[in-house]
């Protein structure tokens, strides 16, 4: 048996070892990052600068000083080792994300893993994260903080780290200007590369994240939209208004088989009387970006977190308007959205058929519906925040009985499927929201006491490992249309057609006219003829399709 003696010989070996500099370390040790934490650095680095090894010299030692100035700061005795070794962690967790998944760690990654929940980030703990972690990762550590500082006087303790900033930082604009227009191009062309380098990217992430959430603590939500009421489609009384708005989660409008997709995944929906809209676009790659901003009166171009979160929203309009508004969650919650309204979280739900491995699947919603539906006595809107096609566990979104495509991939560990079973698990996913809409419809026709409609769009699209990629949550100035182009569908019992003299015919005419989540929140108060000086005409896709008379009265 090893003894517990031999075990911490290596590491005994190392303390009575020669003694290092902090500066020395340092440098060892960004040097063992560049070269241990960043193949897809440097894969990037051999395409960029194919056939120019001296301006890739050049970028790299650039990088190397700039890297080595700004660590130098905390290049002291009593803090160095326990600085490095947070570098060396938090570099083997990040370009695990990176090299495995694709998964560029910015500050829109950071934000959306810091509302997550752990019954979704669970699935990202697998076998193969801990391993690398492990190896790259706590092992490096425990040899760093195993190193002898060498004992320097106070003058050499703190001059040595000053004098290397200075120097460090002339030598990285030495080399910078050396070759500044390539460099300059190349940075400007190819923004995935610098994207892609550890740990300096999740570091700037990591404060741009800091210095958001501080300028966002003590916001005042300012009201919109306080004006709306309700149009003349309700003047004449009737029966209440139910208008069901399904967010998605991560489905791709290129695996809908009403877009044209190759496998029969919408096979429920394509018998309904729907208007599927094949070309709308995202308002960002992750949820904690998308969801807010559909729901926002400002569009991509102009919204930001800070604008989210100090401004209401179309839940709130609508509330304003005089209608019930609640909203139903089996996701990772509302981001905020339905903070003044009633919120319901169907995450945790006791349910041995469909709330099996401690989450729900959507299924969850329909008996809820129908019970709830029996008990609306006023014009409601209900918002259903689906889980829908998360990953990277797709077989958990669905019942076996609905895996159709097989064989799937049944593992976080996308590594151990095949391109076919991580792309059969994800259909399947599909399939099962095509099932689930389909019965919500089903029941909405079915239902002879409420005026009906349904709208359904993703929040945002999900890779599923073409060009190296894997989930969501790219840049979206990077991302590719697979984790941005999202599918959106409407159904509109006759009578609420007939309430609000809405052109069914006009309404197929935009199927495929290019939308996005813009249109969103101007579509929805078009829909329910809200009046509000915060309607924007020009995004409402019902505008033009009402008679002249309701159009006039606005």
């Amino acid at each position: 048996m090893t003894s517990s003696s031999s075990i911490r010989k290596p590491f005994s070996r190392l303390r009575s070892a020669t003694p290092v500099s902090p500066v020395v370390l340092t440098m060892l040790t960004i040097i063992f990052v560049f070269c241990t934490y960043n193949t897809t650095f440097w894969s990037i680095a051999a395409d960029v600068f194919t056939g120019h090894p001296l301006s890739l010299a050049g970028y790299m030692s650039a990088l190397f000083f700039l890297t080595l100035s700004a660590f130098s700061f905390l290049a002291f005795p009593w803090i160095v080792k326990p600085f490095l070794g947070f570098i060396v962690l938090l570099s083997s967790v990040t370009s695990y994300f990176m090299d495995s998944l694709g998964v560029i760690i910015d500050r829109d990654v950071i934000q959306n893993a810091a509302v997550t929940t752990f019954t979704e980030s669970k699935h990202l703990i697998t076998l193969g994260f801990v391993t690398h972690v492990v190896v790259f990762g706590i092992l490096p550590a425990i040899v760093l903080l195993s190193v002898k500082i060498k004992s320097q006087g106070r003058l050499k303790t703190f001059g040595v780290p000053v004098l290397t900033i200075l120097l460090s930082l002339s030598l990285f604009a030495g080399f910078l200007v050396a070759d500044l227009k390539s460099y300059a191009s190349i940075l400007r062309e190819r923004k995935d590369f610098m994207s892609s380098f550890q740990p300096g990217a999740p570091l700037v992430g990591a404060i741009r994240y800091v210095k958001l959430m501080s300028r966002t603590a003590n916001v005042t939500v300012a009201p919109v939209g306080q004006d709306a009421k309700k149009g003349a489609s309700y003047v004449m009384g009737g029966k209440p208004v139910l208008t069901i708005v399904v967010a998605g989660e991560t489905a791709r409008a290129q695996n809908f088989s009403l877009n044209g997709y190759g496998v029969d995944t919408n096979p429920k929906l394509a018998m309904l009387p729907i208007i599927n809209f094949s070309d709308v676009s995202s308002c960002g790659t992750a949820t904690a970006v998308s969801l807010p901003c559909m729901f926002s009166k400002y569009g991509r171009d102009d919204f930001s977190y800070e604008k989210g979160v100090s401004n209401e929203n179309l839940v709130d309009v609508l509330g304003y308007a005089g209608l019930h508004v609640e909203w139903w969650d089996n996701n990772t919650g509302d981001k905020g959205i339905s903070d003044r309204a009633v919120s319901l979280s169907f995450t945790h739900t006791q349910n041995d058929e469909l709330c099996a491995v401690g989450e729900c699947m959507d299924g969850i919603f329909i008996q809820a519906l129908k019970e709830y539906a029996q008990t609306i006595t006023t014009d409601t809107v209900l918002v259903l925040h689906h889980i829908g096609s998360h990953g990277p566990t797709y077989y958990l979104r669905y019942p076996e009985e609905f895996e159709r495509f097989t064989p799937a991939c049944r593992t976080a560990e996308f590594k151990n499927c095949t391109p076919e079973e991580i792309t059969n698990a994800y259909d399947n996913t599909i399939a099962y929201t095509d099932e689930i809409l389909a019965q919500t419809i089903e029941f909405l026709r079915a239902e002879g006491q409420l005026t009906t409609a349904l709208l359904y769009v993703s929040d945002h699209g999900e890779s599923l490992g073409e060009a190296g990629l894997y989930l969501h949550g790219a840049p979206y100035f990077l991302a590719p249309e697979f984790q941005i182009k999202v599918p959106m569908i409407l159904w509109m019992s006759d009578g609420f057609q007939d309430k609000f003299s809405i052109s069914k015919d006009c309404l197929a005419d935009k199927k495929n006219a290019s939308l996005s989540h813009d249109n969103l929140f101007h579509s929805l108060l078009g829909m329910l003829d809200i009046r509000t000086n915060v309607h924007n005409a020009d995004l409402d896709i019902f505008a033009t399709c009402r008679t002249e008379q309701k159009v006039a009265s606005r």
